[in-house]
């Protein structure tokens, strides 16, 4: 179980925004509502607070919980404070507007624009899965033109999960929680530290030299399709890579989905990084298409290297 973070009071003064209450958080974050003070505006704001890096002092101030956390709890900081300048500039109806972001209590604050709706994970909850065919076709095309964005800009969400996934009216849907952002690593070395979601996260997010990218993104995509069938998580990743015992979808549920569809999610969660869709383009026409293509042979250079770290020779 994950610790709940140390919160802020509400009524607590933030660079123009009153917090309203807590809504949430995890091992990197905590959620409040809050409202813009000068126009009485709803907002969410995110604040970073590593519970295994920091803590709050009684004085508010957010402080690394030792010398040998400091380095990290600072580069985390950094981190998220210039992936959420990035975020600022990602505009697209089907990803949270970022549209400010500070520095307060010795750490640092992203505010995001607040929107009526639900959370998929509760909407999964309370219906048991099952979610039909047509909702599956209008929420997640929607919800891979916004990582499509998020991707062109050299960035990974790496936390996609029913409870990252807000349903607006008429199913629109809006890609939340950007606290586990990273740009694309560029060597296995430069892997940061991962947020893990039982699940949703694929193997390579387990290893912190795994190699991710935007088929790791694309894993917790299929795999959160797959939940919004069967109405609970997939086998975790980890126990896929030692024994797989999942059933394929397409054999799992073919009587009440369409073969594509199916297959186009067991396709995005082939245990094997390299033997998934490597990006959004070639997920999106799998969804349409009567057969999924055989992985071709590695041909850049990034590929070859992949290869070769993964032992696939």
């Amino acid at each position: 179980m994950r610790k709940k973070p140390d919160s802020l009071k509400p009524g607590t003064e933030l660079d123009g925004y009153r917090l309203e209450k807590l809504l949430g958080g995890g091992g990197f974050s905590a959620v409040y509502l809050a409202r813009q003070i000068e126009d009485d505006r709803r907002v969410v704001i995110k604040e970073y607070i590593p519970s295994k890096l920091a803590t709050r002092d009684r004085d508010g101030q957010v402080r690394a919980l030792s010398e040998a956390t400091e380095s990290r709890f600072s580069r985390g900081r950094k981190l998220f404070f210039q992936e959420a300048s990035t975020l600022a500039t990602l505009k697209h109806p089907n990803i949270v507007n970022v549209f400010n972001f500070f520095q307060a209590n010795g750490t640092v604050y992203m505010v995001m624009e607040y929107q009526e709706g639900e959370n998929l994970q509760h909407y999964l909850q309370t219906r048991r899965g099952g979610l039909s065919e047509t909702f599956l076709r209008t929420v997640f095309p929607r919800l891979l033109d916004g990582l499509e964005l998020i991707h062109a800009r050299d960035l990974l969400h790496l936390d996609i999960k029913p409870g990252n996934i807000h349903i607006r009216r008429g199913g629109q849907p809006l890609l939340l929680d950007f606290g586990a952002v990273h740009g694309f690593p560029q060597s296995r070395q430069e892997q940061p530290g991962q947020v893990i979601s039982p699940g949703f996260s694929p193997i390579e997010q387990y290893d912190t030299k795994g190699y991710v990218g935007p088929w790791t993104d694309l894993y917790a995509i299929g795999a959160t399709m797959r939940a919004c069938i069967e109405g609970r998580a997939p086998d975790n990743a980890r126990k896929r890579h030692d024994r797989d015992a999942m059933r394929p979808a397409q054999f799992a549920f073919r009587r009440r989905y369409s073969d594509n569809l199916l297959r186009a999610i067991d396709w995005a969660m082939e245990v094997d990084p390299l033997l998934r869709p490597q990006n959004v383009a070639q997920f999106r026409a799998a969804l349409t298409a009567d057969t999924i293509p055989e992985p071709e042979q590695p041909r850049s250079a990034f590929e070859r290297l992949a290869c070769t770290l993964l032992g696939k020779g």
